[in-house]
């Protein structure tokens, strides 16, 4: 072969780029992208992620995704249409995230709100409980009639943790407090959660707290007159006047440092619970409804979580039969508040199974 030939041939390969294919990252979604709830925040940490890292990504997402069976259809094509990364964004996932990720274990997988981790499978979750402390102070304090309503979704410990620490800084902020509870075992259902609402605000209930995904509390609380907190997400648009503020999940960094450590091929499994400090908890901003006293004690309390100040589980308290849980000056660890599976001194009615 001549020297030309050897050159050109040389020219040819060396000009030859390999482009590595796009990440294709998906998410699995319990509601819908428009709930304004639970579901349309994770989306837009989906959105961020497109804005983050341009065509190093493809994304995708399916919405209204029911557990069990269904779940793991779903989850078994996006794995085998080459999804390298998924997140599963309810904790009802937990089963099907654990089949799929046995079965193709060169996946990665992000489970909201999920235990158990593997190789392949990581946890991540936000101290809800903390900005119910806050929705709690609050609360306590607009309530007129001194009865504050509170829509439940399962009786698992990420709720019962919430339900309690809205109660203990209720309580602390109007002695006179006491909560009625009613429990509705689904996510997101709005006309179900329309109903809890107006039946306890038929109960007396002026001030609503939810851990349910719909704006429907709120939108009945605007047309019946009374306040409510948002859960998730900004719900002010349906109760321009009955809406205070709101417990708003910001996961965005979390997806965004996630999927480049897949990039960069150093992603590892971990369990991350992060709150108000690290900004995956933020509390809404504030109606003209609430008094600037208020306004300004909320702030406070926010301020004091994130620096440590305050943790919100702190002793005196104890558990609703009036045993001792925590002593004077203790705060609860970790895992006794994942653990957690009964309500506080105060609180009445009964956990269900």
């Amino acid at each position: 072969m001549s020297r030309f030939l050897l050159a050109a041939t040389f020219v040819i390969i060396s000009s030859i780029h390999v482009v590595a294919a796009p990440l294709k990252v998906s998410f699995l979604y319990v509601g819908s992208i428009d709930d304004l709830g639970w579901t349309y925040q994770h989306e837009q940490g989906r959105l961020a992620l497109e804005v983050e890292f341009g065509d190093q990504i493809e994304t995708s997402y399916v919405e209204q995704v029911s557990e069990g069976d269904e779940a793991e259809v779903v989850l078994t094509d996006l794995a085998m249409s080459g999804a390298g990364l998924i997140f599963t964004t309810s904790y009802s996932f937990m089963d099907a995230t654990h089949k799929l990720a046995a079965k193709f274990p060169d996946v990665k997988f992000e489970h909201a709100t999920g235990v158990k981790q593997t190789a392949n499978i990581s946890t991540y979750a936000a101290r809800f409980y903390e900005g119910r402390a806050v929705a709690g102070h609050i609360a306590g304090k607009m309530t007129k009639s001194n009865v504050i309503g509170y829509i439940a979704s399962y009786p698992i410990p990420e709720v019962i943790r919430g339900i309690n620490s809205a109660y203990i800084h209720a309580r602390r902020a109007n002695p006179n407090v006491r909560f009625v509870i009613t429990w509705l075992f689904t996510w997101f259902d709005p006309e179900k959660e329309a109903e809890a609402a107006t039946k306890l605000i038929d109960e007396g209930a002026d001030v609503l707290l939810q851990h349910t995904d719909s704006t429907a509390a709120v939108a009945v609380a605007e047309e019946m007159g009374v306040f409510a907190i948002g859960q998730s997400s900004d719900m002010k648009e349906f109760g321009p006047t009955s809406h205070l503020t709101a417990i708003i999940d910001n996961w965005s960094p979390y997806y965004v440092r996630r999927t480049q450590a897949v990039l960069d091929g150093n992603w590892s499994s971990s369990d991350t619970w992060h709150g108000i400090k690290d900004g995956m908890i933020e509390i809404g901003d504030f109606s003209d409804q609430v008094p600037r006293a208020v306004k300004a004690e909320a702030k406070i309390l926010s301020d004091s979580i994130a620096s440590g100040v305050h943790h919100p589980f702190t002793g005196p308290i104890n558990r609703q039969d009036g045993s001792t849980w925590l002593a004077e000056g203790q705060s609860a660890n970790d895992v006794e508040l994942l653990q957690m599976d009964f309500f506080v001194e105060g609180l009445e009615g009964i956990i269900p199974n």
